[in-house]
């Protein structure tokens, strides 16, 4: 799925469905990414009725390759995606191309869903997968070549540039942490304080200790010649010859259901994140929220791990939720064994 409108998506909920009558899911996961497609795929397993709707804004499609997912390193993200949709549907999860305008709770424990196409699902479980949005410093030229050669994970794309000179953007949160550690892929790291006045101590002395270069001054843009990056240009003229620059951008929750839910957060150095149990559970009862969009740090392969723990605790918990219920109604109607 791409930026570009490419999808595979269902375009559309049936017209019963996007009536005034429910269709009821077991689980609606909202967003399709790696990890609302790896709960879909362990729900849809486990003979759960699934719909995932998701809006076509993966966090990676600017992205040509993806890497760090054994098995899988070096392929597209649209390619996997793709492929993450086709293993899910094979077990009869329903996708469709749409955007959550609001979830809310029945006063049941359950849930009615409102699409942005007027249609309305019903849910007795949700799984919020909606990611992240970067924000891009506001420099020109960066939001033109993100994901391309304005890179912001080392993990991601160090491999990719080793032994290059490589840029780095001071982060107003994590300093020169980026910077020292792009030295693993690197021995050519310059470091560029832009808008960040100090360092604490210890940083300098490791950056002197990694042979760090440090460059003080505001960048002006970016200098690009022939669709490449070429060298950053500072605010007093002088430009410095790079060809690759990580400049990570302030990650930003999608997490606006999950407010308007009450969910509670937790801070993080880059601001509040919905809190959550190991499973991805929320302080919501029966709202799970997984991958970026719990955490700011989530690799792809890390979201399809959290999609999965989150597929299998609804599914138990809805199977002995149902056995209890269950079990109530037989001891209601016909008594303790006992009795």
């Amino acid at each position: 799925m791409t930026r570009n409108g490419e999808n595979n998506v269902t375009g559309a909920l049936d017209a019963a469905d996007a009536s005034s009558g429910h269709s009821a899911y077991d689980v609606v996961i909202v967003g399709g990414g790696a990890a609302g497609l790896s709960a879909a795929l362990v729900l849809g397993r486990a003979r759960r009725s699934v719909l995932v709707v998701d809006a076509g804004e993966p966090r990676n499609a600017p992205a040509a390759y993806m890497q760090g997912y054994l098995t899988r390193d070096g392929m597209p993200p649209a390619q996997f995606l793709a492929e993450g949709r086709r293993e899910v549907e094979a077990y009869g999860v329903r996708l469709v191309h749409d955007e959550v305008m609001a979830v809310l709770p029945d006063g049941d424990g359950e849930f009615d869903v409102a699409l942005a196409n007027g249609g309305t699902v019903h849910a007795r479980r949700v799984v919020v997968a909606t990611g992240l949005v970067d924000e891009l410093p506001d420099i020109p030229g960066i939001a033109e070549r993100w994901g391309r050669d304005v890179l912001h994970c080392p993990y991601c794309h160090g491999w990719e540039v080793r032994d290059q000179p490589l840029a780095v953007l001071a982060s107003p949160v994590l300093g020169a942490h980026q910077a020292l550690l792009l030295t693993q892929w690197s021995k050519d790291v310059t470091l560029f304080l832009h808008t960040v006045q100090e360092l604490p101590e210890a940083e300098w002395q490791q950056l002197a200790a990694a042979g760090v270069t440090v460059v003080e001054g505001e960048i002006a843009a970016l200098e690009v010649e022939d669709d490449r990056l070429t060298g950053i240009r500072l605010a007093s003229g002088a430009v410095l010859l790079r060809p690759v620059l990580f400049a990570g951008g302030l990650p930003v929750a999608r997490d606006s259901l999950l407010r308007a839910l009450g969910a509670q957060t937790t801070e993080t150095p880059v601001g509040p994140y919905p809190q959550v149990d190991a499973t991805g559970r929320t302080s919501v009862p029966g709202v799970w929220a997984v991958g970026n969009a719990a955490g700011p740090t989530e690799q792809v392969i890390n979201a399809a791990s959290a999609g999965y723990r989150a597929g299998v605790t609804i599914n138990a918990e809805l199977l002995f939720g149902d056995l209890e219920q269950a079990a109530a109604r037989t001891r209601d109607e016909g008594g303790t064994a006992e009795a």
